[in-house]
Formats: C-alpha cells, structure tokens, sequence
C-alpha cells in the first residue's frame, strides 16, 4: 500500500520539490502508468500510490502533517506536538525491546510515554488501557467525472450489520481518482468518552464514454475530416463544463495535442488542468464517384511522402 512508502519516492522528487515539481512528477507519472493506456497488470495498483501520494503532498495542510508524522499523519490528533511523538515513537521502540528483556511498558529510561501520549499507553490511574480514541476508517466512493467537475452531494452507507449507518456527504469540485476526503469524527467510536475517528473516503472516478483523465488534465478525441485536418479548421468539443471551439491549424496530422488551457478539472487550491483534443483524421468508409475523382486527382498532383515524414 502506498501509505506503507515514502510518498516523494513514489513520485520521484526531492522532499523540498515544489509544488510545481510535485504537480509535473504527478502529471508525467499519471499518464505512463494510467490503466487507460498501460496495460501491465500492476499498472492499476501503481496509478492509486500515484494518485494517493499527489493527493497529500498537493495539500500544504496535508504535506506539513505528513513531513511531521510520516505515515501516522492520519491517525495523530491534531494537538500532538511533532517533537514530542518522535520522542514517544522513540521511547516506545526502547520500552518494546526491554519488555523482551523483563521490563514493563510505563516508564523506561527518562521517558514516561503516559505523559508524553497523555494515557495513550495507560489509564490516569495505571489500572488499564483508559479511554482510548476510536480508529481511522476508510471506504471508497465511485463518482463519474461530470460529479467530480462539479461537486456532488450523496447519501451512503458505511459500516455493515447493526453497525451499519448513512451518511449525507457532499463532494467539493475538482477532487481527482484516489484523493481522499476526510470526514472528522465519521469514523470508529471510541472507548470511555474518548472522541471517535474519522472516515476516510477514497474516491473513484469511473471511466467515460468521451473524455479520459488523467490527474485534473482531460482527454478527448477530436475527429477531422481529411480536409478539415489539411485547410485548417475550427470544431466544437464538449467538455465537463460547455462547448468549447478548438482552432485546428493548417496541416494538423492525427495524434497531434490541441490544449485548452484551463477546461480540465478545477483545482480548490491552484491552477485547473487543461483539456486535450488529440486529433483523429477520419476517412469516409465509402467514396462516391465524385469524392473517388477528387482523391485521385490530388494524389495525381501531390508529391507528399507520408512514410517519410517525422
């Protein structure tokens, strides 16, 4: 899981990267591994630690609380000051390795980790466990991508049996596949008047007929004429949001990248991502007289060598 690894080596940067270097990491990462267009079976698995690792290293808030606890940042209460869980992480390796030599779990050396964790370890009064806060949960939630452009809000259900309950939640625009939402105090109850965990919604955009997405960029195939693709032309494409006009220039081959700057999915905290016509020339599938006379004419005239261009 990606939560077990570094989150800067999975996206290959630096842990002082910008968050533009974090953002172009993220986009170049995201295309080579997408399912969509890789089609090795661990391709899928590998795009979530992407989509996961841009997701929090993306958020200022998120990336500081990571930088400080590593891959506890989850589960360390909001107060916890970071010097002094590693202090706590630190004393509780020693007490682990001296409990195997005899020794108990309070108090080892100069460090007393019920002070440090404020009865984490133990109650007030050393006579058990106490109150214990209740644990993170994840689960995952399917949105299409018309969803994830404009925000949605949805009823669903966590938890099964008795402790099966619903819950309304609204999803923000601009959320991409694998970023996960956090819902505070949603998750696992805890124990003694301990405050509960939070629930954690991983979400996941479904593929779409027209366009493909990758990070906040989106893709969509724009089909040309032979003529159109040759003379140069202008063509409405629909996108998440409105029909927008791509200018094709003059002489465009299939494959070429026309980019719509902006006509991706927004992006709460920065610049939205663009949006991609990948030409497409179609040839009809059956050539009146008139269009078979008009075709032999221009290869009659013209001296272009597709096969050697570059």
């Amino acid at each position: 899981m990606a939560s077990d690894r570094d989150f800067y080596q999975i996206l290959g940067v630096p842990r002082n990267a910008s968050e533009d270097e974090i953002q172009r990491a993220y986009r170049k990462l995201a295309r080579a591994h997408h399912p969509d267009v890789n089609k090795d079976p661990s391709a899928e698995d590998r795009f979530k630690d992407i989509s996961e690792a841009y997701a929090v290293l993306s958020d200022p808030s998120t990336r500081r609380r990571y930088d400080a606890f590593g891959p506890d940042f989850r589960q360390v209460p909001e107060d916890v000051d970071p010097e002094e869980w590693r202090r706590a992480r630190a004393g509780a390796g020693r007490t682990r390795q001296g409990a195997r030599g005899g020794f108990g779990y309070s108090n080892v050396g100069d460090i007393d980790l019920d002070d440090l964790l404020g009865g984490l370890f133990t109650g007030r009064g050393g006579r058990g466990w106490g109150a214990v806060p209740g644990a993170d949960q994840t689960a995952e939630i399917d949105l299409t991508i018309d969803e994830a452009f404009h925000g949605v809000r949805r009823s669903l259900t966590v938890g099964s049996g008795s402790r099966a309950r619903s819950l309304e939640v609204t999803i923000p625009p601009g959320v991409t596949d694998g970023q996960r939402i956090r819902l505070a105090g949603q998750g696992g109850r805890g124990s003694d008047g301990a405050p509960p965990g939070d629930l954690y919604l991983i979400v996941r955009i479904a593929p779409h007929p027209a366009y493909r997405l990758v990070g906040r960029d989106l893709y969509v195939d724009l089909r040309l004429a032979p003529w159109e693709a040759a003379l140069g032309t202008s063509v409405a494409v629909e996108t998440p949001a409105a029909e927008a006009k791509v200018k094709v220039p003059a002489g465009t081959s299939s494959g070429k990248r026309l980019r719509l700057r902006g006509r991706g999915l927004p992006n709460p905290r920065g610049k939205p991502g663009d949006l991609f016509a990948e030409a497409r020339i179609m040839v009809p599938p059956r050539l009146s007289k008139a269009e078979r006379d008009l075709f032999e004419q221009l290869a009659a005239v013209s001296d272009f060598e597709p096969r050697r261009q570059r």
